[in-house]
């Protein structure tokens, strides 16, 4: 386990301290895909931009078979992990699985990290990395070389800053150097460009994570997984509930992977249906950041709060950015055509 210098508590980025865990927990996280609970509050159907899901997913051939209910799943998922090595020409022991993403943000954080550590987190981005440091009962800090572990979200979210390969490569090095952790969640690369992926990287200072959520738009079946050391991997499983992956997410896991390649057309459709709604935000008059995946970050002359319960009104659902710390900013994906239309109208309308 990295061993690392600790700033002194007036020195420390503002995000509340570390979690007392008998009675200062955090508050949870807020996310997007929120669309069924606003249809039980009687909104009806929306289009669900709030989500970053691909829009073009591949077509998996999978059904349901209820006679693998009647069994527990295996646990160590050999089957599962042999299909993943496969598929990224990894060992079995460099990889780990779990009930989406989160759970093996969690479960890295409390194999890495102790009472006291510090933890880098880029802002803006995705609010589970710090929850799960403080969990652990490490907080926050920006000086790079006192951080046990750097997390890194690439393509990031919610900006859509895709970095290069050799810019995250070069913060690997340093976190080598420092004898820390850069934990790379790589959720989106999919959709945005995998050559700018350190998948194929072995070091003892990685830990990498995916997700089939995203990529293959199977939110409800919560499946991640994750790369790294033998050892580093042995830790987070022994951290990993038990049988969390079930039966019903590990076969669709393993028929989705044998799709895998098919990626590459959606990254194609993805890509020129960005640039369609881009030149719309333009002709709008709407900044937003380059984006590189599914999903545009984009800069509103009101607060995103205001959009977003307007646009609901049009039977739409965006992301309000106020958790990322961004007040005037909704995220949304990029979608169909004919959706993506339906959310240009919409934007139109609620601006006048």
């Amino acid at each position: 386990m990295p061993q690392n210098g600790f700033m002194d508590s007036n020195q420390q980025f503002p995000c509340r301290g570390a979690a007392n865990v008998r009675g200062d927990l955090p508050g949870r996280t807020e996310h997007g895909g929120t669309v069924r609970w606003h249809r039980t509050r009687g909104r009806g159907e929306l289009i669900d931009f709030s989500a970053n899901l691909n829009p073009y997913p591949p077509d998996v051939p999978w059904e349901p078979d209820p006679s693998i209910l009647a069994e527990y799943p295996d646990d160590r998922y050999e089957v599962l992990k042999e299909v993943i090595g496969r598929t990224f020409h990894r060992d079995t022991a460099e990889i780990t699985v779990g009930n989406g993403s989160i759970e093996l943000i969690r479960a890295f954080s409390l194999a890495v990290l102790e009472r006291g550590d510090r933890v880098m987190v880029d802002r803006p981005t995705f609010g589970e990395y710090e929850l799960a440091a403080r969990l652990a009962g490490a907080s926050c800090t920006t000086d790079e070389s006192r951080a046990a572990v750097r997390f890194l979200c690439n393509p990031n979210n919610p900006t859509g800053t895709l970095l290069s390969r050799s810019d995250v490569c070069g913060l690997l090095d340093r976190a080598s150097a420092h004898g820390t952790y850069l934990f790379l969640d790589e959720a989106f690369i999919e959709l945005a460009d995998p050559r700018q992926s350190l998948v194929d990287v072995r070091n003892e200072h990685l830990f990498l994570l995916r997700s089939l959520t995203k990529s293959f738009a199977v939110p409800g079946i919560r499946f991640g997984y994750g790369f790294g050391d033998p050892d580093l991997i042995a830790r987070v499983e022994t951290v990993r509930l038990p049988w969390t992956v079930n039966a019903c997410a590990e076969s669709f896991a393993i028929a989705a992977f044998s799709r895998y390649g098919e990626l590459e057309r959606s990254r194609d459709r993805i890509a020129r249906e960005r640039a369609w709604l881009c030149e719309q935000l333009t002709r709008l008059g709407l900044p937003y950041d380059p984006p590189s995946a599914n999903y545009i970050l984009i800069s509103l002359p009101l607060e995103g709060a205001t959009m977003k319960e307007r646009l609901l009104n049009h039977n739409i659902l965006v992301r309000d950015c106020r958790s990322f710390g961004l007040k005037n900013h909704i995220r949304v994906a990029v979608r169909t055509r004919e959706d993506n239309r339906e959310l240009v109208e919409a934007l139109q309308a609620c601006l006048h």
